[in-house]
């Protein structure tokens, strides 16, 4: 059963007008139709965002995978779906203006008349995010002066009421002008989608949740196998196995910017989730087994896993990873997923290096035939393996990870 007691402090507000004119123009122009949307990814995780994306829409849905993310056309329900249920993606935008300006009092003009009331809570002063390229208005901090300025008259000349609550502030504006062209989209997340909504602790060196999924997805975890996580730090490799293998939605525990949109309808939102939660399985037994050296972690991890009782198909203990026996945790071999510290955050590179080898030669001798996830510090340190190992690059935050997977044979 899902803990209700973990989703108690979500907020499913009411319709931000009850002006029945602005209404019918939301549903004209906002629910009424299909809209363009783009999941944005890390570099290097576009297909796997696709391929979910395939999975939870509806058929017929058509996607266009590109740099830094996935385009695809559906309806405003298609975008909280996408929030709630993605595990890869950073955010979901909704594109909702593009134009053409070659000079402020231009883009003035077009701003003019721009229906945000359609879109943003009346007393929103969302952040303006903007990248130019290749344009004549290159300005970044003018052009998102000018369009702070347009929505703060745009409010004031209609007289919206001011029924928004404190939550409005999370909205976000993306600006994105190329070759001259405006294309304007509203950050339908809030909070990066990594935010799952249940950690409350963090570790010297975490590991986003969006990017612990996609190398638990890379790796072939299905949550049908045994996953050991034997530097667990805060945990997220164990929290994320255990969501994909009880088909837990990775948004389920938190709340998002759109639940401030005049257009967000909190029954229809009420019935998405119900539906998601309806596909969550329960496990009969442990299957995944986090551990540590550091005791402070594995308490943290323990109070986050005993507030959702769903996740309790993790067994925690304190140990160090070399004096740890899979076979005295599990007949059945699995897949071993590691973050040692790298020396970028924690150490020096020569420590980095040194600990690297050791991971290795423990996995080499107590780990054959499992399957394994290892962070490597050095792209460089492949040609010391004493077994054979897959590599992908992966961007994490401004840094460049190396994942190693494969079978230790």
């Amino acid at each position: 059963m899902i803990n209700r007691r973990a989703l108690s402090g979500q907020k499913i507000l009411k319709n931000q007008t009850n002006d029945p004119s602005l209404l019918k123009r939301i549903k004209r122009h906002v629910t009424g139709r299909e809209k363009e949307f783009f999941a944005a990814t890390s570099p290097g995780l576009e297909s796997l965002c696709l391929n979910e994306l395939k999975t939870i829409a509806e058929t017929g849905k058509e996607f266009i995978e590109t740099v830094g993310g996935v385009q695809f056309t559906g309806r405003i329900t298609d975008c909280f779906s996408a929030n709630l249920n993605l595990r890869t993606a950073n955010r979901i935008l909704m594109r909702i203006g593009e134009f053409k300006a070659t000079n402020f009092m231009q883009l003035e003009k077009k701003l003019s008349d721009f229906p945000w009331e359609l879109f943003l809570p009346a007393n929103a002063s969302p952040g303006i995010n903007t990248s130019t390229k290749q344009s004549r208005l290159y300005h970044k901090d003018a052009i998102a002066e000018i369009f702070a300025a347009s929505i703060k008259k745009r409010f004031a000349l209609n007289s919206i009421p001011n029924s928004a609550k404190d939550d409005s502030t999370d909205q976000q504006v993306f600006v994105r002008v190329e070759k001259d062209r405006f294309i304007v989209s509203l950050d339908s997340s809030g909070e990066l989608l990594y935010r799952r909504g249940i950690k409350t602790h963090r570790a010297t060196a975490p590991l986003r949740e969006t990017t612990a999924a996609a190398i638990l997805a890379i790796s072939g975890y299905d949550g049908s196998e045994p996953l050991l996580d034997p530097m667990c730090g805060s945990g997220t490799f164990s929290l994320e196995a255990a969501m994909i293998s009880q088909n837990i939605p990775a948004g389920l525990f938190r709340n998002f910017a759109f639940m401030n949109w005049p257009c967000f309808a909190p029954q229809r939102w009420a019935y998405i989730k119900r539906k998601a939660e309806s596909g969550v399985n329960q496990a009969s037994s442990a299957h995944i087994f986090a551990s540590d050296i550091d005791s402070g972690a594995c308490e943290a991890l323990v109070s986050c896993i005993n507030r959702y009782d769903m996740l309790k198909t993790i067994e925690v203990e304190q140990k160090d990873f070399f004096d740890l026996s899979p076979y005295a945790l599990t007949k059945d071999k699995g897949l071993v997923v590691i973050n040692p510290p790298y020396g970028h955050r924690m150490g020096s590179r020569a420590e980095s290096v040194k600990l690297f080898r050791a991971v290795c030669d423990k996995l080499k001798k107590d780990f054959s035939g499992w399957k394994v996830a290892l962070i490597s510090p050095d792209i460089t340190l492949l040609d010391s393996l004493p077994f054979t190992l897959k590599v992908q690059t992966l961007r994490h935050g401004g840094l460049k990870i190396h994942l190693l997977y494969g079978r230790i044979i």
